[in-house]
């Protein structure tokens, strides 16, 4: 059985490989410190399919290191302790030190993750985790704050469409075919910007062509790409699929498609508390000030299968889904923070108006600090048309209430407090 286009096609350099241009681009940080040879422990985070392995694997070539790797899935505090006595041996020998990839590390358990600690700390490795997940909430923070965290950033077109032309260019069994591109829409929709899913099912729609000459439709890939859907694996490409069907099933208010998807998880072995860390994102992201009772509900849900563990917590999981899903929806207070952002990110660092800054001591009270502030509890309900954004921005709104009761509530209150000032 021949290895996979996606392993074929692996890149070995930083010049070969695709994405990830704000960390190893030309002059970026972290291809600066891999020429140097001064590669920290970090955490990479970010989808899957888009290059963290690979990276890892390049880091360890480009700096001469010895390069040991450890799933989280399969392996237990034994094995991380072999490899650490391992890197002690070679030190005797004059190498680098080795560095220690750890693939999914937000599987790895608080005592996996805590037999790290010394080796990662005095040296004796270099971490490299993994991680599709938020690392802040599944990385012990002793452990986070040894390592600098680098974002991984989807593929995009361009890149995806790159990596197809390369394989079909460089690939010794690709490049004895007649492969034309006719449409590409299927392929990257069935891929969802995962480049080894795209290159794997690439090669699958390819060899099922019997023709000499080899024409890449929609069509095509669709026919063979439904014929190879697979059963739920919690391990796998469509533990992301089914996870997306699932949180657009409760989005779109369908609590009987919502329970069908959890059932799949539950069927398929999912971790329970990734099922409940994504209803509480959720809960924020989705429903928000439309029914604030909905956070409450998924954070308790999330306590709750801590503590109960399988097969009860498919219980908890049942009705948090269900009153979730039938829940009023609003993305305001989303659409909100991302608008603040973008005008952080753009306006910069806004001096603080004089009368919002503190002032502990004297002298910042003698220049004034603090001075015209209106302290909102002195006045009738507890309020007081005053200025709190920077002089600039001063009239920017960027939370828009949704159009639902609770919401049109605060709309309302806001319209009598500001007036014409924020146009509610």
């Amino acid at each position: 059985m021949s290895t996979p286009l996606a392993e074929r096609m692996r890149p070995h350099t930083l010049d070969d490989y695709i994405g990830q241009k704000h960390l190893i681009g030309e002059g970026a940080v972290l291809r600066g410190l891999i020429e140097k040879g001064l590669v920290p422990s970090m955490i990479l985070w970010g989808g899957p399919g888009i290059g963290k392995t690979t990276l890892a694997h390049i880091i360890s070539q480009s700096t001469d290191r010895p390069f040991y790797t450890l799933s989280a899935i399969n392996s237990g505090v034994k094995d991380v302790r072999e490899v650490i006595e391992k890197a002690k041996k070679q030190q005797f020998f004059g190498t680098n030190n080795p560095i220690l990839f750890i693939d999914e590390i937000h599987r790895f358990s608080k005592s996996q993750q805590d037999s790290l600690l010394g080796a990662v700390e005095n040296g004796t490795v270099t971490l490299i985790g993994a991680t599709t997940e938020n690392p802040s909430f599944e990385v012990i923070s002793a452990l986070l704050s040894r390592c600098q965290v680098y974002i991984l950033e989807a593929l995009n077109r361009e890149e995806l469409m790159g990596l197809l032309k390369n394989a079909m260019q460089k690939d010794d069994l690709l490049k004895s075919k007649k492969i034309e591109l006719k449409e590409v829409h299927a392929l990257l929709q069935y891929s969802g910007g995962d480049a080894r899913k795209l290159l794997n099912l690439f090669e699958l729609v390819v060899n099922n062509t019997q023709s000499e000459k080899v024409i890449i439709t929609d069509e095509l890939v669709k026919s063979v790409a439904q014929r190879k859907i697979a059963l739920y694996d919690k391990s796998g490409e469509q533990h992301y699929d089914i996870i997306s069907a699932f949180i657009k099933s409760i989005r779109g208010s369908d609590p009987n498609a919502g329970v069908y998807w959890l059932a799949r998880m539950i069927e398929g072995g999912e971790d329970a508390k990734f099922i409940a860390r994504r209803l509480l994102i959720l809960a924020a992201e989705d429903i928000g000030n439309a029914n604030p009772t909905a956070l409450v509900i998924a954070n308790n849900c999330f306590q709750a299968v801590n503590v109960i563990g399988w097969p009860e917590s498919r219980i908890v999981l049942s009705q948090c889904v269900t009153y979730l899903a039938c829940s009023p929806k609003s993305n305001a207070a989303y659409l909100a923070i991302g608008k603040a952002q973008a005008e952080v990110k753009e306006s910069g660092n806004l001096s603080v108006p004089l009368h919002l800054r503190n002032a502990p001591t004297k002298l910042m009270k003698e220049i004034d600090y603090g001075k015209e502030y209106a302290y909102a509890h002195d006045y009738p309900n507890n309020f007081i048309q005053q200025e709190y954004l920077p002089e600039e921005i001063k009239d920017r709104k960027f939370y828009e209430p949704g159009a639902n009761a609770r919401e049109n509530e605060l709309r309302k209150r806001l319209k009598t407090l500001w007036q014409e000032k924020y146009g509610y």
